[in-house]
Order: C-alpha cells, then structure tokens, then sequence
C-alpha cells in the first residue's frame, strides 16, 4: 500500500508539535482539515495513527508513519541541497537528536553549534538517560542517539564514541563533616548523596561497590546536569560527576576525591541507517569532538 507523503506528513507535524491545532498553524490549513487528513490515512490503513489528547500521542502504528515522513523530510533536504535550491524558501530542517544529560552539559553541544552555522539546520535536544535515548530511536521521535546501548536498534546503525568517566567528589567541608575519620562504610551510610533522578544508578552502584546498602541512605534528587553539579559544590551532598565536569566550590578550590572505583558509562552514537549527507555530516562532527574529549 502507498502512503501518501502529504498525510504521513501531516501525522508526523501533530506529533512534533503537540496538537491537530498547532499542526495547523505549521501547515497553514485549518484543524478541520488536518482531522481529515489523519482520518484519511487512518482509513486507508485500517489503523488508529494518532491519539487524540493534550499533547497528542502515537500509536505504534502512527509511529511507523511519522518516522517515515521524517525520513523523507531528511531525503528532500538532502536532495534539494545537491540540486543547490532550498526544499521550502526559508525554511531550516529541525533534526530530532537524543543526548544524556552529562554528554549535554559537557562536550555534545558544540559540534551541533557549528553545524547549526554551516548546514543551516535546527537541532531538537531530547534529554534522556544515557541507558533510555535509544527508546526514542525506535519510536522514530530521533534520528540519531548517544546511547550506552551497544546493540543497534532496528534500521538504524551503531558506532562507539569512547568513555565518560565518573568520579565521587564533595566539597572539602562536606569531607570534614561527614567523613572525619576517612570514607568509611558506616560514614557512608548516614552522608547525604545526590540522585540525578529515580532512575539514576550511578551513585547507588558506587555505594555497594564500598559495601553499603544504598537504601536508606540520605539522598537529594537534583534533575539537571548543571545543578546536580551546582548541588555538589554547594555541599548538599556528595555525587558523581563527569571528570570533564570540573567544578569548584565556593573557596575556589577543586571538589574532593572520594575515592573508590571511578564509574566508566561507554557511549555510542546510533542513527539511521539511511544514506543521508547532512546525518553524515551530524555523525562525524559528534564523532570527531567525542574522539577529543572521551576516553578511549
């Protein structure tokens, strides 16, 4: 069955921005006709695409069409490009990518900045965890990841990036007044950590690697990179943070080794698997700057 590109187009819009009214807006058509236009696609493929709600969501089905239409608006791009006119006069393709938070804060928005200069192109951040960015490579939200998931997802193809290394650091006043006698495992047990969220392991893990039981433990829960980061400097508690991370307290002095194992998160950066130059061009630009500045 052919899809017809103006009503997959249609359904990807909705998705991308939120509601059938908002897709109207980008459209410029009105909200009747793009309810026609998903009920007709909808029809034509005796599946329910879209879920109607604030935001509007997808079904698997409608997921499968949006990463279509997607796709294409990638191959239009590029083909306009070599034919050297624009695909849509003043228009600039948004490209949807997935990052973990840290990768964010540290090294990944760079080579976007000059991509944005010298492809003319937006990008669309997903922040995720590291271990939950490839989730959005298979619902086709994206179309590139950095991901710790080694294995590709399907139609797309999977290249490692290198090492972001974790390490357990506080304030020196934290050390004075929690540890006194030295990091130890009763110590450790009642000093407050510093959870990114409900799903990060980082911390927990280094605790039982010195023999403690993370529950119980006192912990905050600081969702962003920078003020997770701002969290530890301030001595709220101890956490792990990226060795690019260099953070200083308010004496301006270096945050305080805990010791123990350091964390090693191995990133790799799956895309598409779709001959496409401009995703060429994003994946060798976060390649090259991941080469200069992750471990190997």
């Amino acid at each position: 069955m052919r899809i017809d590109p103006e009503l997959a187009e249609t359904v990807a819009v909705i998705l991308d921005e939120g509601s059938m009214d908002a897709a109207a807006r980008v459209l410029h058509i009105t909200p009747s006709a793009v309810s026609q236009r998903v009920k007709q696609l909808e029809q034509q493929l005796g599946r329910v695409l879209v879920v109607r709600g604030r935001p509007a969501t997808s079904t698997p089905a409608g997921e499968a069409v949006a990463r279509m239409a997607r796709q294409l608006r990638l191959l239009q791009h590029d083909a306009a490009a070599r034919l050297g006119v624009a695909a849509d006069e003043g228009a600039r393709l948004r490209i949807p990518l997935a990052v973990n938070a840290d990768s964010m804060a540290t090294w990944f928005l760079p080579p976007l900045a000059e991509l944005s200069r010298t492809h003319g192109v937006d990008a669309e951040l997903h922040r995720e965890d590291q271990s939950y960015t490839a989730r959005l490579l298979e619902s086709g939200v994206v179309m590139a990841a950095v991901t710790s998931q080694a294995e590709p997802v399907a139609g797309c193809v999977v290249r490692p990036l290198g090492v972001l290394v974790y390490e357990a650091v506080a304030t020196q006043a934290f050390v004075e007044h929690w540890f006194p006698e030295g990091v130890t495992r009763e110590a450790l047990a009642h000093a407050p950590f510093i959870d990114f969220d409900r799903r990060d392991a980082l911390q927990q893990d280094w605790l039982r690697g010195q023999g403690v039981d993370p529950l119980g433990v006192p912990r905050h829960y600081v969702p962003g990179s920078a003020d997770f980061a701002e969290a530890v400097r301030l001595g709220m508690g101890w956490g792990m943070l990226p060795a690019l991370q260099r953070v200083v307290d308010a004496d301006g002095d270096d945050l305080v080794p805990l010791g123990g194992r350091p964390a090693r998160v191995p990133l790799h950066w799956q895309r598409w698997d779709l001959r496409s130059e401009l995703l060429d061009a994003v994946t060798a630009a976060v390649a090259a700057e991941a080469e200069r500045v992750l471990e190997r």
